[in-house]
């Protein structure tokens, strides 16, 4: 497995699928990075030569942020939203989803599990 910025891409994907197991890139930056450095995006990710699997950590380095710095900047702009208590920020605080989806149904992936509240006592049960 070529080991490429501290992560473990798999040998038996093309090396345009392989590079998109890195934290920021994706399908059209991994096939531009294929072309910059004139690998062959559909050679296996086995049989680069070690030669190949630098330049592609260098030329990661250099032109893109990802993995570790691309994390970290993400958590300081969101912290950032929050310290600055702006909509966005308060969204992200509670939990809720930032990008003005509706929570009256459905937003379950940010809200988590739904917690059952107790209904209202019916007219019935008014009467003694």
């Amino acid at each position: 497995m070529p080991r490429v910025l501290g992560v473990d891409i798999p040998n038996n994907k093309p090396t345009y699928i392989a590079l998109t197991y890195l934290f920021g890139v994706g399908r059209v930056l991994a096939v531009n990075i294929c072309y910059e450095l004139g690998i062959d995006p559909q050679t296996r990710a086995s049989d680069l030569s070690e030669d190949d699997v630098s330049r592609i950590t260098n030329h990661l380095d250099k032109n893109y942020t990802v993995e570790g710095p691309l994390r970290r900047k993400v958590q300081q702009d969101i912290g950032r939203l929050r310290e600055i208590q702006c909509y966005r920020g308060l969204r992200h605080r509670r939990g809720l989803p930032v990008r003005g989806q509706r929570t009256k149904t459905n937003a379950r992936t940010r809200k988590g599990r739904k917690k059952t509240v107790a209904g209202k006592k019916g007219v019935k049960d008014m009467k003694h």
